[in-house]
């Protein structure tokens, strides 16, 4: 990871002739930059890979490379690197071909006094930014590879394996699985894998829209399209021009629109709404869904002709009853999110609490332990968790002596619910999940004042 904003401002010279080389870092050792030099592309270029060069001055006549050649490949190895090329008089087309390899300017040899301190600082300026550019897009692409897919269970390192097969590729995918077993984490981790990464991941759930809008929102519309259409819009297809476009519950799009997404994936055009233009994109479709897609098409519901163009490569993701070895792994993992998040020290789980989140169903799997274990954290008075912080559904079949009664936990768990909302019983109502009757009907049958 870059560290710019620590980092001295450092430039590298590139002249063969010793003495301008030395002159030149002189002039802008005194501005307070770090200077390096360097008597050939050679030496420069070793420079270049050891240190973290903000800004480039070099002569284009060296005796080892062209200098114009050598901005190619500077460019080559530190895109975020500025090169100013360094001409004599009478050759200023070098400078012209230098720039169009990439420098970021060019100045004569004999101007250098004057010109090259305020050229210097906007290189400087421009490769700054750049930096902090690449090290965000490195963060972001950090925060969602593969190495965030939490587990070591064989069905879901089976899963990441065929991921980074295909992620490189431009390969449409059809991610499969339950509600919550992370499929758009996937889509993300494929994107952020492949060499689309630097563009958009747009994502676009298909269940949240009725038909009409769904057709504006992923194709777009002309102006005059319809009521309220006052100007042209984009679609999400456009808006992910040349990345990644999830589509996710692809099963809730209707026929017709199933129709003009294959288009998109057989020819990569479209027509946008009110519109009789064709427009043209360049994306890749990652859809995702919890149906059974090919019975869908054998009852009429769902195009087979697109089922086919979808599940090219289709990857099952297991749910986490299907493994169950990484429960305690991924709680742990949400347990130091949320204490943190929360400003309270790390937690332990105790075995009686870790055995019930091994045999909870988890219905609504990696999201619904990620929502259990944020509550756990907010009632969690002690860095120990044991059962009684887990919700009344955990208790149910599991009752182990009178300490474990389903009375005694649920009257458990609605105290601590109280105490940590200061006894407002909307709230704790709200957080229970139940009704404030209910709750007031409880706190009258527990004795709770």
């Amino acid at each position: 990871m870059l560290k710019f904003l620590t980092m001295q401002q450092s430039v590298l010279i590139i002249d063969d002739e010793k003495k301008i080389c030395s002159l030149l870092a002189r002039i802008i050792e005194l501005e307070g930059f770090t200077v390096f030099q360097a008597n050939t592309a050679k030496e420069g270029l070793k420079v270049l890979a050891a240190q973290e060069i903000h800004v480039v001055i070099s002569d284009v006549k060296l005796p080892d490379i062209n200098g114009i050649e050598l901005v190619k490949q500077i460019k080559d190895l530190k895109p975020y690197t500025e090169v100013i090329s360094l001409t004599a008089f009478g050759t200023i087309q070098d400078g012209v071909k230098a720039m169009k390899n990439g420098a970021f300017d060019y100045i004569t040899k004999g101007d250098d006094n004057d010109k090259i301190i305020p050229l210097v600082y906007k290189a400087m300026d421009k490769a700054k930014l750049q930096f902090r550019v690449f090290e965000l897009e490195s963060k972001i692409q950090k925060q969602y590879d593969f190495s965030f897919i939490l587990g070591q269970s064989k069905s879901i390192l089976q899963a990441i394996d065929l991921a980074k097969r295909v992620a490189p590729t431009g390969t449409t995918v059809l991610l499969l699985g339950e509600t919550g077993t992370g499929k758009e984490v996937f889509a993300q981790a494929i994107h952020y894998e492949s060499p689309r990464k630097l563009k958009p991941f747009v994502a676009l759930n298909c269940s949240g829209f009725n038909p009409d809008l769904l057709e504006s929102e992923l194709f777009g519309y002309k102006q005059g399209a319809f009521t309220g259409a006052q100007k042209d819009k984009k679609g999400l297809l456009q808006e992910a021009n040349e990345g990644t476009l999830f589509l996710d519950e692809i099963g809730e799009m209707n026929l017709d629109l199933q129709a003009k997404l294959l288009r998109v994936l057989e020819s990569q055009t479209f027509i946008k709404v009110g519109d009789t233009q064709t427009t043209k994109v360049n994306v890749r479709i990652i859809a995702a869904t919890n149906r059974d897609l090919k019975a869908e098409a054998d009852e009429g519901h769902f195009r087979l002709d697109l089922f086919y163009r979808l599940s090219v490569f289709s990857i099952e993701l297991p749910s986490l009853k299907e493994r169950k070895v990484d429960i305690t792994l991924i709680a742990k993992h949400y347990l130091k999110q949320f204490a943190a998040k929360v400003n309270k020290p790390d937690f332990m789980m105790d075995e009686q609490f870790t055995g019930l989140l091994q045999n909870h169903t988890w219905k609504g799997n990696i999201r619904e332990l990620k929502n259990v274990i944020e509550r756990v954290v907010i009632l969690a008075d002690s860095h120990v968790l044991n059962a009684a912080l887990l919700p009344y559904e955990f208790h149910q079949g599991n009752v182990e002596g009178d300490a474990m009664k389903m009375e005694t936990v649920e009257k458990m768990h609605i105290m601590k619910v109280l105490k940590y909302t200061q006894n407002n019983k909307t709230e704790a109502s709200r957080l229970l999940g139940i009704g404030l009757t209910t709750l007031y009907r409880k706190l009258e049958e527990y004795h709770i004042s």
